[in-house]
């Protein structure tokens, strides 16, 4: 009998090496579902064009929207990780992408259902919980993993050496599928605004719930690393 979750795993001698990922796209834990480990670069060099780890994309009530956590400079730190970048408090981010996700996605079936689960990072105290933004991004991923069932090893850190070793096989954020080739699931405003790719898996976990696994697990099975 076919399982919720037959094609996680599919690649499981592959090792995926992923940036962090403030509710990374849908894309992302298709390419970490798909693989046997996935190493999380928490430990990687602070490039500020990296946009992804501190920014994601949802479908708000006017189409594609971007929320961004704001986050300090590492002063003092010559080679700066992602580990040292401290989150700001600028704006009250938190407030403002809690009450944006209300708006965005409260008509959704399953907000209701999973929103208490992400409430730690969205109230003031995430600033002494999660004092950076690798913290932030890994409790997040964290919860997501176990949102959509997914069995990958994940470690933390920096990139190993991996790429010369002739038994591994490894790819990168390269190899994830393109936004465009996600076939279309439910969306709420689908029938104004039309299907929306490229979206934070909130999108996919607040629309579809429980069939979330299926969803990544059916585009698994549509890869080729």
């Amino acid at each position: 009998m076919r399982t919720l979750t037959s094609n996680y795993g599919r690649f499981h001698d592959t090792t995926v090496l992923l940036l962090p990922g403030y509710y990374a796209g849908i894309g992302y834990y298709v390419l970490m579902g798909a693989c046997g480990k996935a190493v999380v670069g928490t430990g990687e060099l602070f490039d500020k064009r990296a946009k992804s780890v501190h920014r994601c994309s949802i479908a708000d009530t006017n189409g594609l929207l971007r929320l961004t956590v704001p986050v300090g400079k590492p002063h003092g730190i010559p080679k700066a990780r992602w580990t040292d970048v401290p989150l700001s408090d600028h704006g009250a981010w938190w407030h403002v992408h809690r009450v944006t996700l209300e708006s965005a996605y409260g008509r959704t079936p399953f907000f209701e259902y999973y929103i208490d689960r992400f409430m730690p990072f969205l109230t003031p105290e995430v600033m002494e919980s999660f004092p950076t933004i690798a913290d932030l991004d890994m409790a997040i991923d964290t919860e997501i993993r176990k949102i959509l069932l997914l069995e990958t090893e994940v470690c933390y850190g920096a990139f190993p050496e991996l790429k010369g070793e002739p038994s591994l096989s490894v790819v990168d954020q390269k190899a994830m599928p393109p936004a465009e080739m996600h076939k279309p699931y439910y969306q709420v405003r689908a029938g104004e605004q039309g299907f929306i790719p490229g979206m934070s898996v909130l999108d996919l976990i607040f629309n579809l719930g429980p069939e979330a696994p299926l969803y990544l697990s059916e585009l698994i099975g549509t890869m080729r690393l």
